[in-house]
């Protein structure tokens, strides 16, 4: 069973009756020939579908999970202004970041399985998520200038800041694809880079690298995985025991609150910049992999098998993601936390569930024909017509 979970899959496509057609929280590649309202993306794709409903053949548990997923996201990033006043909050906070981005990078890469040059796929990659970064980085840039009363700073595409380094992320993972489908076990490999990275302090913030290489086993793993083995985490017994263990560590969290830096959880730095030795680098890389790993085959155990009535929202997790980060940072830049009251139980209660009610509403149908221009452009300008194979 291990063995299997580690090994690449011998063909890159899905069988017809397991092709999962929607998308992961970010974007993959799509057949441009069918692209309009409730066209189905291909195998591999990970992108926000446009249409409102999940399309034929469709597995809804994939759905249910970008759904719930997002919403740890926007509820994390809620959280965060309160750790400082709370232990409780900061515990929770740690357990979610545990796994909540290991959990999406598991999913974006299992829909990336089949990626290489194809034209379309390779339109797909810029127009999902090359132009979709360059339009959210500039944007993101002009609001923390606009918004924040620090001095104004210069726009970088090479500075990914705040949520678009995870786009930047998965251009650079999903050009690895075809990599990871030759080499022997591909996620050893993918460790030993992450926890080179760990004490690599030179490597620098150019397109948040340092992140990249140490999320670069969720993605790699993603691709080892086979629908099978989604169904074995959604095992009664598999659901059974993943409530002692998440109880368990939500204690490790709040104990580790004020004894960790929770930067760890962040991927970002190395051990050296942590004010660590080196050799703690390696050590928290794979003992973070494998807590993070656990949390999240006690996600996936918990997530619906069947269509619910978040369903649909799944294929919207994109728009979610990428716009609810301008409440998040504008609750910072307007000091919407200095009120005393929502540092009380009733007033974190209150944040959390604003939080959902906000990433949900991003990610309906109104919101992704709205703002479609920018998250799934279509550009056929820009491409030139496809070939058929008989054609020179």
């Amino acid at each position: 069973m291990v063995h299997q979970m580690f090994q690449l899959p011998r063909t890159n496509t899905l069988s017809p009756g397991r092709t999962q057609t929607g998308n992961s929280v970010l974007p993959a590649p799509r057949k441009e020939a069918s692209r309009g309202p409730g066209s189905a993306a291909p195998a591999e794709s990970s992108a926000p579908a446009a249409s409102s409903a999940p399309a034929a053949g469709r597995d809804p548990f994939f759905d249910n999970a970008k759904y719930l997923a997002i919403v740890l996201v926007a509820m994390g990033h809620a959280w965060e202004p309160l750790t400082g006043h709370s232990r409780a909050a900061s515990a929770l906070y740690i357990l979610v970041y545990a796994f909540h981005m290991p959990a999406f990078i598991v999913i974006s890469g299992h829909f990336s399985r089949s990626f290489d040059a194809r034209p379309d796929r390779v339109r797909r990659l810029l127009t999902g998520v090359a132009v979709p970064y360059l339009l959210f980085e500039a944007a993101y840039s002009l609001f923390r200038n606009w918004a924040d009363d620090a001095a104004p700073q210069p726009l970088s595409l090479l500075d990914p800041w705040y949520l678009t380094w995870f786009l930047a992320a998965l251009f650079i993972w999903r050009l690895t694809a075809p990599i990871w489908r030759v080499v022997r076990q591909p996620v050893a490999v993918a460790l030993v880079i992450a926890a080179l990275a760990s004490i690599s302090p030179t490597i620098g913030d150019d397109l948040e690298l340092q992140r990249i290489l140490q999320f670069l086993p969720f993605f790699v793993l993603g691709m080892c995985l086979k629908a099978e083995h989604f169904r074995l985490a959604r095992r009664r017994v598999v659901r059974v025991l993943s409530v002692p263990v998440g109880l368990t560590a939500l204690a490790v969290s709040y104990w580790v609150v004020p004894r960790m830096d929770r930067a760890w959880l962040y991927h970002r730095t190395s051990a050296q910049e942590l004010g660590a030795p080196w050799w703690t680098g390696p050590v928290m890389t794979l003992a973070l992999f494998c807590c993070s790993l656990a949390l999240t085959v006690c996600f996936f155990a918990w997530v619906p098998r069947r269509r619910t009535w978040f369903t649909a929202l799944g294929a919207g997790t994109l728009y979610g993601y990428l716009l609810h980060g301008f409440i998040a940072k504008g609750s910072r830049f307007g000091r919407w936390y200095d009120h005393e009251w929502i540092h009380t139980p009733l007033g974190q209660v209150a944040i959390t569930a604003i939080a959902v009610v906000v990433v949900t509403a991003l990610c309906t149908p109104p919101v992704q024909r709205m703002f479609r221009f920018a998250v799934e452009p279509r550009m056929r300008w820009a491409f030139r017509p496809a070939v058929s194979p008989g054609t020179r």
